[in-house]
């Protein structure tokens, strides 16, 4: 995906975080926000900050209808930075990315996320803490972060509402990656499409930008009420268990450590 030409319409806005693309489209109607570190887009630290100021700076705007998160370049996101895992980086990089799931979730707007490519580990969980997902019919989907002898702390806590229990276990214990038609399949995308930006315009052109903003903002709420409390709660206790168990663990330390170093991991299953 591209803004190189945009319409006359879009007005860019001051955001200086070369991370992140930041727009008005649909004449103020539509806050854009485009991951801008093709072709991995990784979901590191700068990018979370730039991700969750966009939303703090214009998510309250008068006038605003929806969000429409996507990404520059082939894929969505590889993920999360490995390197932020590691055991001196890990609590600031959870705490970070677990605000920008609550900042999301909290949102007064509906957020739009149009995938293509690849989109792995915290770039799956970033789009799904949005409310809508447009899916290119051959992006591919997964949270691989047990292949690497760690897990997804926020996926485990999103997954379960979207797909279901036994559906979210299979995608978390084997980090297997999911076709765009099998994530459409179980209901982690709402559509499978060619162009998945196209067709998120689209549908805030249909459904969204005839609507008063005032009643889509209480409407949002609304659908909200209890989730983020809850998401809340769960992701404390994913953080807690992620750095004081898992990191604890030989295992843990040892498949970030073999991605860093690029080898394979020796497993010695403690």
């Amino acid at each position: 995906m591209s803004d190189s030409a945009l319409p006359m319409s879009d007005s860019a806005l001051p955001m200086s975080d070369p991370a992140l693309k930041v727009w008005l489209d649909r004449e103020g109607r539509l806050l854009r926000l485009r991951l801008n570190r093709p072709k991995a887009n990784i979901v590191d630290a700068e990018m979370i900050a730039a991700l969750d100021a966009a939303l703090v700076e214009y998510g309250d705007q008068a006038g605003l209808a929806a969000v429409l998160l996507d990404a520059e370049g082939p894929n969505f996101s590889f993920g999360a930075s490995v390197e932020e895992h590691m055991p001196d980086q890990a609590p600031a990089m959870l705490a970070g990315l677990h605000a920008l799931m609550l900042r999301m979730a909290d949102c007064p707007l509906p957020i739009i996320v149009a995938v293509q490519g690849q989109c792995l580990g915290g770039g799956l969980e970033v789009a799904m803490a949005g409310h809508l997902i447009f899916c290119a019919d051959d992006a591919r989907l997964g949270q691989p972060e047990i292949k690497l002898g760690v897990f997804a702390p926020a996926a485990s806590c999103l997954l379960t509402a979207r797909v279901g229990r036994a559906q979210a276990a299979d995608i978390l214990l084997s980090g297997r990656s999911l076709r765009a038609d099998e994530a459409k399949a179980m209901g982690l995308v709402n559509d499978v499409v060619g162009d998945p930006g196209e067709a998120a315009l689209a549908y805030f052109d249909k459904h969204l930008a005839g609507l008063s903003s005032a009643a889509l903002k209480v409407a949002t709420k609304a659908l909200a009420i209890g989730q983020a409390e809850d998401l809340k709660a769960k992701l404390d206790a994913v953080e807690v268990l992620y750095l004081n168990d898992l990191l604890a663990t030989h295992d843990g330390n040892e498949g970030l450590n073999a991605f860093i170093e690029k080898r394979q991991p020796k497993w010695e299953h403690r």
